[in-house]
């Protein structure tokens, strides 16, 4: 083995140290686990990209407003389990603020970061109509997502989006949907992990096909606005944040605060149901439960059984920083632009040394650069290139974890350190030296 920056020898028995039989299948906590042990064991600095959070400090409005909340001793008391009135009437307000769709306040539910909206949301899609007991995900994805499914004893299906943008999409979606068994189907847009964004045109088409069909859309919008090819950051104006609410009744989007507000720690956002999705009610819902509508029975039974209502401090901060970004006064875009500035660094140094950029193109248009990024290199899978990288101090997940089909990595840049930059330009160099194309 060539000299690496990171003891070969060492690296190889922490990796087996964990018992993986697949390391291109490793959860990207256990990802994490390896590498932060090998930099501690070899005093060797990582350059971790494996994991999605934060590199920003929160937004200060919303720690002001929890900070007060605190003091005025809300800390004692059980929140409502609907939310409070402030967050639920700010979180209608963004919402038509930034994407110019109108959701009633009762229908802006407030859940403990969009992990819990988006497990309640499957779990109560998935009982709504008998026979329709399966989650559809247009992949890639957040692969804790299917873990969410598998915990709860659901079935799912997928597929890659990477083949079927545009019109290709329409076929795709009648090949699953029309099998009659799919209750929901969910995507991120911005994507986790490709960074792509689906267009108007697609999202028409996923919503055109959740009408014809009957089929919920739980629509990730973890990454709010964050499509920095366009200027979505002023408030009631164009262009606004694309969504398959213009083209559906069927939907629920998941707002959450840890990107966009960098509001990560407090675990807190807003499922957002449709008015008409919210006041429906179901058959299975009906035999279940003996009555209710969707978002009744999404607030009084499943998010009370999960958690009895949401951090009430944090519900605060979300009203707060919900309220300031439609009033104009606080612009988060700008805060988190900053994550595009480093993906496009970060791109330039990996290609300069034999690296590709594998979803490469929004359809005619170059992607976007973000939160994530994701990279190939020739003659090496996925699986390969992760645990190859370990040796070289550079930490990322596969994407064969996320759903993709293709081989290769992603990448987050939002622990990059500014010295890192050419901390990662001299270790590529030698990775590009050990590996010659």
């Amino acid at each position: 083995m060539k000299n690496t920056p990171v003891d070969y020898q060492k690296a190889r028995q922490v990796i087996d140290g964990y018992g993986l039989p697949d390391f291109g299948k490793a959860t990207i906590r256990e990802v994490v686990a390896i590498s932060t042990q090998l930099e501690q064991e070899t005093k060797t600095e990582f350059i971790h990209m494996e994991m999605g959070v934060p590199g920003l400090k929160a937004a200060q409005v919303g720690v002001d407003a929890e900070v007060n909340a605190l003091r005025n001793g809300i800390a004692s008391i059980y929140p409502n389990i609907n939310g409070i009135p402030e967050v639920k009437t700010e979180a209608s307000r963004f919402i038509k603020a930034f994407i110019n769709i109108d959701v009633s306040p009762e229908g802006c539910v407030p859940v403990t970061g969009s992990m819990q909206g988006t497990y309640a949301s499957f779990l109560v899609s998935g009982q709504c109509t008998p026979g329709k007991d399966t989650i559809l995900f247009i992949d890639p994805g957040f692969p804790v997502q299917k873990q969410q499914i598998t915990v709860m004893g659901y079935k799912y299906e997928s597929f890659d989006v990477y083949e079927y943008r545009g019109g290709k999409l329409r076929d795709v979606l009648e090949k699953y949907l029309s099998k009659g068994n799919i209750a929901a189907m969910i995507y991120s847009n911005p994507n986790n992990p490709a960074w792509f964004c689906l267009t108007e045109d697609e999202l028409k088409i996923i919503g055109d096909m959740a009408n014809k069909h009957d089929v919920i859309v739980i629509e990730d919008l973890a990454y709010f606005a964050m499509d920095f090819r366009k200027d979505l950051g002023t408030p009631f104006k164009a262009p606004y944040q694309a969504s398959v609410a213009r083209y559906t009744n069927n939907y629920i989007l998941q707002i959450s605060g840890s990107k966009a507000f960098s509001y990560a720690g407090q675990r807190i956002g807003v499922t957002a149901i449709s008015d008409k999705l919210y006041h429906r009610a179901y058959q299975g819902l009906t035999q279940r439960y003996g009555g209710g509508t969707f978002g009744t029975v999404y607030i009084h039974r499943v998010l009370y059984a999960l958690s009895s209502g949401t951090s009430h401090s944090a519900q605060y901060a979300l009203a707060a920083m919900f309220k300031a970004a439609s009033d104009g006064t606080f612009d988060f875009i700008s805060e988190v632009k900053e994550y595009g500035r480093r993906a496009e660094r970060l791109k330039k140094i990996f290609t300069q040394y034999g690296f590709q950029i594998v979803y490469n193109h929004d359809l005619d248009e170059p992607i976007a650069d973000g939160f994530y990024f994701t990279i190939s290199y020739p003659g090496m899978t996925g699986g390969e290139l992760m645990q190859e990288l370990i040796y070289y101090g550079v930490s990322a997940i596969s994407l064969s974890t996320t759903g993709s089909n293709q081989q290769g990595l992603r990448a987050c840049t939002s622990f990059i350190k500014d010295h890192q930059y050419e901390l990662l330009e001299k270790r590529l160099k030698i990775f590009s030296e050990n590996h010659p194309l």
